[in-house]
């Protein structure tokens, strides 16, 4: 009898755990109508439904992935699930700088504006080498984004107010950064803990240096979601995950809320620079807000860039 209440105890408490992890919505219905959105890796996981929801809004979507088949076939799925047709693609591989600058100078080309951009994309926890030899989680989380959003400032600026809004995770809290080795690349989940942390610095700094200029940033976690992260990793490392996933992370249409919030609500440009959970402000460690660190990152990221 103890082994039955044991197990009805267990169903319980799983099924309250699902019901909240339900409550993570955007209720702003702010229409994007004339508005351009472009998503780094919108082509799956939280990016491809951030694109689903902006596009259903109106906005011009521009989903930015290195994969032309996956972004293609994306492309397919947003248009049908929107019903909007204004969904395009562009290739971007942010593991490789002069892919960034390449593809920062066809869009000024081609885009006449741009109202929000989301640094979406990401690389988990692994130990490998970008093309201009920075760790991958570091050269791709911050570096990629860092030199986009640098490279496009000028077309945020034209299109105010705009907004950017980079992805992060609560991760961040198990590391702090080293100046002396901002390349580390030792132990996977530790580096990708750090390259969270400098996105957090990177859009607190964003905001103290457009501010006044009419764009805004913000840093979203966006709770812990069953995307396709895995498939970096090993069959069984995939299966185990699979299960974890299924019974205690949330869909990524959910964990695309935050995000969502964040690119068109009201409420959420009153706190620039601010760290958002579950679709408000949150707290961050002291040690995340310190904006000595922030400045002195984002200088370090220029010349590693190479744009200073």
């Amino acid at each position: 009898m103890y082994f039955l209440y044991t197990i009805v105890a267990a169903l319980v408490f799983f099924f309250i755990l699902k019901w909240l992890k339900k409550r993570r919505f955007c209720t702003d219905v702010k229409r994007l109508d004339g508005k351009t959105v472009l998503i780094t890796g919108g082509n799956s996981g939280i990016g491809k439904e951030t694109a689903v929801a902006l596009a259903m809004r109106g906005a011009r979507v521009i989903i930015a992935c290195r994969d032309a088949d996956k972004a293609e076939k994306a492309v397919r799925e947003i248009k049908v699930r929107s019903h909007s047709l204004n969904v395009v693609y562009m290739d971007l591989d942010l593991a490789n700088l002069c892919s960034i600058r390449n593809f920062c100078k066809t869009f000024l080309q081609k885009e006449k504006r741009l109202d929000i951009l989301i640094n979406n994309a990401a690389m988990p926890s692994v130990l490998d080498w970008t093309d201009d030899g920075f760790s991958m989680c570091f050269g791709v989380n911050h570096l990629g984004h860092f030199l986009l959003t640098n490279l496009l400032l000028p077309c945020l600026k034209e299109s105010a107010a705009s907004r950017v809004v980079t992805l992060t995770c609560s991760s961040y809290k198990y590391q702090k950064l080293n100046f002396q080795d901002l390349n580390y690349n030792l132990l996977p989940f530790f580096t990708y803990c750090r390259s969270k942390l400098a996105n957090i610095y990177f859009s607190q700094e964003l905001a103290r240096v457009t501010e006044g200029k009419g764009v805004t940033s913000y840093a979203v976690h966006p709770g812990f979601v069953q995307s396709g992260w895995t498939c970096h990793y090993s069959l069984l490392f995939r299966m185990l995950m699979q299960v974890i996933m299924w019974m205690f992370f949330v869909p990524c249409e959910m964990g695309a809320q935050c995000v969502v919030y964040c690119a068109v609500s009201d409420e959420a440009a009153k706190h620039n620079g601010g760290y958002f959970v579950d679709c408000r402000p949150a707290a961050l460690r002291p040690f995340a807000r310190d904006p000595g660190v922030a400045k002195k990152l984002w200088e370090a990221s220029e010349r590693l860039v190479q744009l200073a």
